[in-house]
């Protein structure tokens, strides 16, 4: 370590004066104890046993601090090296704050330096970093990454003979806390606690009471507490918002003769793509239609508070009982909603369509229109179906539009999944009336082409002027999982050649072959989880489930971060006004690409949390009885199943299933009884017992409904031999369709 100048300020010999102290940690790179001090000004022993009283004095005057390892640095400020927690990706790069502070006044943001061109880095990660000041500001440089640590647990207060305890809602959770502080929270309230302690040692102190965890809207509030899930806009968003939506409309084209209405469920809590579409008067067989989205790159503008936030959301969050929506209510489900019969900012996709569907031109505008309605799908069904209504002359030539399209989709073959979705039925006071699949309608098609249409018409369109776009990519399968679905298949007496060029069409001929089976249901969902996930990023790999070279999203900027910055560079690109795509944001668009595809999984993973809660909640006053269900997966633990119609996995333990040694078949994911040869394989119908439901974690247990004097011994779990893994010798197909029996 280099020794420090001869200051006028340091007494000679002996200690350095204080600011000479301060100047030389400031100038060192490395952490820097009492030892680096007292080698680098030379220091007699003598004079190494009064820095010691020196640096306490500067300590305790609040002039040093002391970090880990008994490194020094200057007050109010962080050690040269130290552990940050990432808490914001923006367009510009990440933010971090101290994983640990206890001073007054908010922690310092730190700007990570990245040597990568993509972001390693995601909300909530931890990693040790060196940091340095400059120009005013600190910057942190990435040493290593650091295990991710949960920073809140939620949990219910319980009480046991030890004391309080805090049983985490988590249903991977493994272990209770001790709670060693309950603060105002009652026994049975759902809380949010500190976790600290390592195993089997684990305490809690609560920080947080949310109130009763079975009262309506808890489940979802859970979900969003569980997964971090920014719910709560600051004031600056708020009084922005209020101001920007008092903004006018501006010059645009006027679009307001013509009769655009929207098509949504019939609980839409907003409405942000519009439609209208009818032949071409100067092309007979040709059409036109327009998409048209609200305007939200008109109010949200790079840089805002209301940027930085719905940036920070990425998207909005629905649950069956609210919304998290991305932007404040005043514009979600006002200003910028295409509310009937009042004038709304769009941005509007002309399309011009040959008989065959093909979009034969387009062309983006700034416009403004009036919707005539906002009707639900059942009733725009309904209408077309008898061919009376009162919007009859505007959805008729619609759907004759809609043809055209629709014969495009067929011509290209997407990927032909149909896989039902569940809703959860709410009744007036929150508390759940039932669970229903939602019906598929061929308006729901209608809708769907219109929007592809105008994603694809966004990509090709910012792709005509090289402009940046985040697309919507969807690669080709993985060998690996095609082999296992081969697998799958041909345990079912299904063929799946491996040499022909994957394209949708080739499992839409296996959807095709099965239909009508009794398994025809559980080969859709494993053609489902073969496929890969869905991502935004900021190059183009096309999307293989719709069949497109070049696929982005633009119809939904309301509830979708995507798209407002798809919306940014169509309005920068075609020089279309204000609220353009900033070049320091087109910079930064792989980093948006990453953070939104995080936000979108989390999402998912809550909305499908909290329909699980709700369907535990549905099913408990139904403990104890026996109901059809199909094993939806087998592990050598044991295997799951859902409840035919209703949804929810449970698991049924490979110990419950007797003292029989059983046999577990990766490929085919079999678990077969040595001795007896009973078998349980994925798909597989079989009435189960329902042993437990807990509408707080949102687990199912089920159990085998053994017939008296049928039941098996119990098996021992702690036998290490109690399942083993291979196949059975001659024994490579599993017979379709069958139930629970002896070979």
């Amino acid at each position: 370590m280099p020794r420090p100048p001869r200051s006028a300020s340091r007494p000679a010999p002996g200690l350095p004066s204080r600011q000479a102290i301060l100047d030389f940690i400031a100038s060192q790179q490395q952490s820097v104890g009492k030892r680096e001090i007292a080698k680098a000004f030379g220091l007699s022993a003598q004079d190494k046993i009064a820095l010691k009283s020196l640096l306490k004095e500067m300590m305790d005057a609040g002039e040093l601090e002391s970090g880990p390892g008994r490194n020094l640095h200057k007050g109010g400020g962080l050690p040269k090296v130290t552990a940050l927690r990432i808490v914001d990706i923006d367009g510009s790069g990440v933010i971090a704050v101290p994983d640990r502070w206890d001073q007054a006044g908010p922690p310092p943001r730190v700007r990570v330096i990245e040597t990568r061109r993509r972001s390693a880095h995601g909300l909530g990660d931890r990693l040790l970093a060196r940091i340095e000041e400059q120009g005013g500001g600190l910057l942190a440089f990435p040493m290593k990454a650091l295990a991710k640590t949960e920073e809140f647990v939620l949990g219910i207060l319980r009480r046991d003979a030890g004391g309080l305890r805090l049983v985490p809602v988590d249903k991977k959770a493994r272990a209770d806390f001790s709670v060693s502080d309950a603060g105002e929270a009652k026994v049975g309230d759902l809380v949010l606690a500190e976790p600290s302690g390592r195993a089997p040692r684990l305490f809690a102190r609560v920080v947080e009471v949310l109130g009763d965890p079975f009262a309506p809207r808890s489940f979802s509030l859970i979900a969003i507490h569980a997964k971090g899930i920014p719910h709560r806009f600051d004031d600056a968003t708020l009084e922005e918002a209020e101001r920007i939506a008092r903004q006018p409309l501006g010059a645009r084209e006027d679009l307001r003769a013509l009769p655009f209405l929207t098509i949504d469920p019939a609980d839409a809590r907003d409405h942000d793509d519009a439609v209208w579409a009818g032949p071409d008067p100067d092309k007979e067989g040709h059409f036109r239609a327009i998409v048209a989205i609200a305007d939200v790159s008109f109010y949200v503008r790079p840089g805002s508070a209301l940027d930085r936030s719905a940036r920070g959301r990425g998207n909005s969050v629905y649950f069956p009982d609210r919304v998290v929506p991305m932007l404040p209510e005043i514009l979600s489900a006002h200003v910028c909603s295409l509310v009937e019969g009042e004038d709304r900012a769009v941005l509007a996709c002309h399309l011009e369509i040959d008989p065959h569907g093909k979009v034969t031109r387009q062309h983006f505008t700034r416009a403004v229109i009036r919707c005539v309605t906002n009707i639900a799908y059942e009733e725009a069904q309904r209408t077309f179906n008898e061919q009376s209504g009162e919007w009859l002359g505007v959805l008729a030539p619609l759907w004759e539009t809609w043809g055209a399209l629709a014969r495009a989709r067929d011509h290209r073959e997407p990927l032909a999944l149909n896989l039902p979705e569940r809703r959860v039925v709410l009744d007036e006071a929150g508390r759940i009336a039932g669970i229903s699949l939602r019906e598929q309608l061929a308006a729901h098609r209608l809708i769907e082409d219109f929007m592809i249409a105008a994603n694809v018409a966004a990509a090709k369109a910012l792709e005509a002027k090289k402009a940046p776009c985040i697309y919507r990519d969807h690669e080709v399968p993985s060998r690996e999982k095609i082999v296992a679905l081969r697998d799958y298949l041909e345990s079912l007496g299904q063929n799946f050649a491996m040499g022909q060029v994957m394209k949708p069409a080739n499992f839409n001929r296996i959807l095709e072959r099965v239909k009508g089976e009794s398994y025809a249901e559980q080969v859709m969902e494993q053609v489902l989880r073969t496929q890969t996930q869905a991502y935004y990023s900021a190059a183009n790999m096309g999307h293989f489930g719709l069949s497109l070279g070049s696929y982005a999203h633009f119809t939904s900027p309301i509830r979708r971060y995507a798209d407002l910055v798809v919306h940014r560079s169509l309005v920068e690109a075609w020089r279309l006004g204000e609220g353009g795509l900033h070049p320091e944001e087109a910079k930064g668009l792989p980093r948006t690409a990453d953070h939104i595809s995080m936000t979108e999984r989390r999402a998912m993973e809550a909305e499908r949390d909290t329909t699980d809660r709700y369907v535990a909640a549905y099913l408990s006053e139904k403990v104890g009885e026996i109901m059809p269900t199909r094993i939806t997966g087998v592990a050598k633990f044991g295997f799951f199943a859902q409840v035919v119609g209703l949804g929810g996995d449970g698991l049924v333990p490979v110990s419950t299933l007797g003292a029989e040694r059983f046999l577990f078949d990766e490929d085919s994911r079999v678990l077969e009884g040595i001795e007896t040869g009973t078998r349980y394989t994925v798909g597989q119908r079989l009435d189960l017992r329902l042993a437990e439901a807990n509408p707080i974690t949102g687990a199912l247990r089920f159990e085998i409904p053994w017939e008296e004097g049928e039941a098996p011994p119990p098996g021992d779990h702690r036998r290490k031999d109690r399942v083993r893994t291979g196949k059975r010798a001659g024994q490579s197909r599993i017979p379709p369709g069958i139930r629970r029996g002896r070979r």
